[in-house]
């Protein structure tokens, strides 16, 4: 596969990385699981319970093992066509992904930062219109 092939799949795939990992880790929809998960991390006798249930509250651990389910499914590989391909993509596309959650998160704050800019601003004028 030619490198831009290889560049362009590292993208698309990361980004399948970066959506699965965040939406499980961070959105609404899994929040009972997540939060009911973060309890047993922290209370659950076994070391390996505790790291299992950790890992679906961390995107960046979760992300490598989502990596694991693309990388299976997709027969991708990175550089070299065979194992240690594998091995390059298994650490090439979480850390893409984490740059794009990285971003992602960035941009969320900055748009909330805006909409509480905006309210004190319409507040500010509705205090002085009165």
């Amino acid at each position: 596969m030619e490198i831009s092939t290889q560049i362009f799949w590292l993208l698309i795939l990361s980004a399948v990385v970066a959506s699965i990992s965040w939406t499980v880790t961070q959105e609404e929809i899994f929040k009972e699981w997540r939060e009911s998960f973060e309890e047993k991390s922290e209370s659950a006798s076994n070391i390996l319970l505790r790291k299992f249930f950790y890992v679906w509250t961390c995107e960046y651990c979760f992300s490598h093992w989502v990596t694991i389910v693309v990388l299976f499914l997709s027969g991708y590989r990175l550089l070299i066509d065979d194992w240690r391909g594998y091995v390059f993509a298994f650490f090439a596309l979480p850390w893409v992904a984490n740059q794009f959650m990285s971003f992602y998160r960035r941009l969320r704050v900055d748009i909330k930062h805006e909409i509480l800019l905006a309210e004190k601003v319409k507040k500010e004028n509705s205090h002085k219109s009165n």
